[in-house]
């Protein structure tokens, strides 16, 4: 099944033509469009149930999710290509940023049944592909989602934008907002900013990566970064180390939290916190349970 958002940032008619035309050539394939929220994940799921051998999504990381929730636990594999702003898990197990290019790269992938069955986190309940953002990183992620009109042309500056704006004008950096809970029992409770990681990067600035959590791989337990401070300067220095030296800084901090390998873990709010998952930002919450699910997916890679 090819499973389209045509609604992504960088999904063009073309696009969508050509890939299926490329993938129509050796795989017999059939076309789904989603159209609301949760729709792709009731795809993914009838396509599982009939026995199709892989979903491959063309959209966003919001869409993804949806399908990897839709696959998880079950033996269709799921086949990532680029089509939204940034793309982060695509480019995250090696796809180019086209979405023509990593058609034939994701064509040679399945003509060696490259497939890996990887470990997924969840949180309370949903499942994610690469990252949990707790606090400031959803806030920001709400803001740019206001402006998602804009998000076809200019993603990555506006993303910039919202993070300066939303630090500014739109959350409040006076006092710590989460309590972040570990299953040896020990508590960190001045939490400004959480996040919660089973891959990494963190995400893309432009073609930079931001390396926060090296550890975070897809066959190892979750790793949890909890940021003690939302100080301007401290939080541009840690992105700097983060870009430039694969987040040494950011883990030895005596302002951050790094742990790594985690089987689960608990975020309270001091009231009410945004969040988002892998991209998607899903509103306000009072506790999140975090939890690692080793091989839950089979997964299409380069």
């Amino acid at each position: 099944m090819l499973l389209v958002n045509s609604s992504a940032s960088s999904v063009t008619a073309r696009a969508r033509v050509v890939i299926q035309k490329a993938l129509s050539a050796d795989h017999e394939v059939t076309m789904a469009e989603t159209s609301r929220r949760g729709h792709a994940t009731r795809l993914a799921q009838g396509a599982a149930a009939e026995g199709v051998d892989a979903v491959v999504v063309l959209g966003g990381d919001g869409t993804l999710n949806e399908a990897a929730n839709g696959l998880a636990g079950s033996t269709t594999a799921l086949a990532p290509l680029p089509g939204g702003s940034t793309n982060v898990f695509a480019r995250t197990i090696g796809l180019p940023d086209d979405p023509i290019e990593a058609t034939g790269a994701l064509l040679d992938s399945l003509s060696r049944k490259n497939v890996r069955r990887i470990g997924l986190g969840s949180v309370n309940g949903r499942y994610f592909l690469f990252h949990v953002g707790m606090g400031f990183d959803a806030a920001v992620v709400a803001q740019v989602e206001r402006r998602s009109g804009l998000k076809r042309y200019a993603s990555h500056p506006l993303f910039v934008y919202a993070a300066f704006d939303t630090a500014l004008r739109h959350y409040d950096r006076s006092r710590p907002r989460l309590a972040v809970r570990h299953a040896d029992g020990t508590m960190i409770d001045d939490v400004y900013e959480a996040i919660c990681f089973n891959s990494n990067p963190f995400t893309y600035l432009g073609s930079l990566p931001i390396n926060i959590a090296p550890d975070a791989t897809l066959d190892r337990g979750l790793t949890m970064m909890s940021l003690r401070t939302l100080n301007m300067a401290t939080c541009i220095a840690l992105i700097g180390s983060a870009v430039l030296n694969n987040g040494k800084r950011v883990q030895r901090h005596r302002l951050v939290d790094y742990r790594n390998d985690l089987a689960a873990a608990t975020v309270e709010g001091h009231g009410p916190f945004p969040y988002q998952v892998d991209g998607d930002y899903l509103g306000e919450t009072a506790r999140l349970d975090l939890r690692h699910e080793p091989e839950r997916l089979d997964l299409v890679v380069p």
